[in-house]
């Protein structure tokens, strides 16, 4: 008689267990650093976004963002340097396959919608395009088609 309730205890903590936004946060934090012919330029300022926010840096420097599903956009300049725009995708970090598991897809969708089960690299490092390329512009946002 007494095995049921601990059983039915132990299954409850090991669904938990799997749930990344009850154990992972959803904020993350990253180092930023811009890169220009192959050599580190300091003090580029840096606008990080995503879905759920929006981050300032100058580089070198660590900012702490909120994690998402989606991808983060990061648009640099410095004046007489150069520019740059990038988009890093986030990935699936191990506690969003262990809550699919556990909790038969329900927790996925939790750790979905809150970025915890999801994580950016540590470390971005954007290469700067030249000032004088300046005329060119940034790419197009994503979805554009140029002809």
């Amino acid at each position: 008689m007494y095995l049921r309730p601990a059983a039915a205890a132990a299954a409850l903590l090991a669904t938990l267990a799997g749930c990344a936004s009850l154990t992972e946060s959803t904020e993350q934090s990253v180092l930023v650093q811009t890169v220009l012919d192959h050599r580190e330029i300091a003090g580029v300022g840096c606008v990080l976004y995503n879905d759920v926010g929006k981050w300032f840096v100058t580089t070198p420097g660590r900012v702490t963002l909120r994690k998402s599903a989606g991808p983060l956009r990061i648009d640099c300049a410095r004046e007489e340097k150069g520019w740059a725009y990038e988009k890093v995708d986030s990935k699936v970090n191990a506690n969003l396959w262990g809550n699919l598991a556990l909790t038969a897809g329900v927790g996925y969708f939790v750790d979905k919608n809150t970025g915890a089960g999801y994580d950016y690299p540590s470390t971005l490092t954007v290469v700067m395009h030249a000032a004088q390329d300046k005329e060119d512009g940034p790419p197009p946002p994503a979805g554009v088609t140029l002809f």
